[in-house]
């Protein structure tokens, strides 16, 4: 893929007025290559990795998007780490700079893998992201979870995919 350039995410299927119902094509084994890219960051608190306020913060931030109107449907990704077992910490792909909330960019070069399942088996996707990198002869660096669609929202659609995005050093 071209810098900066992400796999298609298509939103025209939504019957729930929530999250668009996920189509995982182009998305499995896609190389990523960002350099600078504007991101939006936000931290959620947890226990023991289990989310406690990230609604509450990602209403916030989708807010903050909209009414700056930085959100490009043609380039979407969310992408939700654990640096411990108290915090999350989100990257939102914005097209400019958003009031009030903390800005920053991503680079580097990453390679994806398309999950489908339960949360509770990100442990397990974790370990196969760093796996998959390591077999294509290179170091992994941070790896990165989309979460494509709400628990809610998963249930409805009958998937719960969730995009693994590994850091290749």
């Amino acid at each position: 893929m071209q810098t900066n350039e992400l796999p298609a995410y298509d939103m025209s299927v939504n019957t729930t007025g929530c999250c668009p119902k996920f189509n995982p094509e182009g998305w499995d084994g896609t190389e990523l290559h960002l350099k600078d890219m504007p991101v939006l960051r936000a931290v959620t608190m947890s226990a023991m990795h289990i989310p406690l306020n990230m609604g509450k913060v990602f209403s916030r931030v989708q807010g903050h998007i909209e009414k700056a109107e930085a959100f490009d449907p043609d380039h979407y990704i969310v992408l939700s780490r654990d640096p411990s077992p108290w915090s999350s910490e989100h990257l939102f792909a914005v097209s400019k700079p958003v009031p009030e909330e903390e800005m920053t960019t991503l680079s580097g070069d990453f390679v994806t893998k398309v999950f489908e399942g339960p949360y509770r088996d990100a442990k397990d996707w974790y370990d196969e992201m760093k796996n998959l990198v390591r077999a294509r002869g290179d170091l992994p660096g941070e790896v990165w979870f989309f979460y494509t669609t709400c628990p809610k929202c998963a249930k409805a659609y009958g998937k719960n995919y969730v995009v693994g995005v590994a850091e290749t050093l």
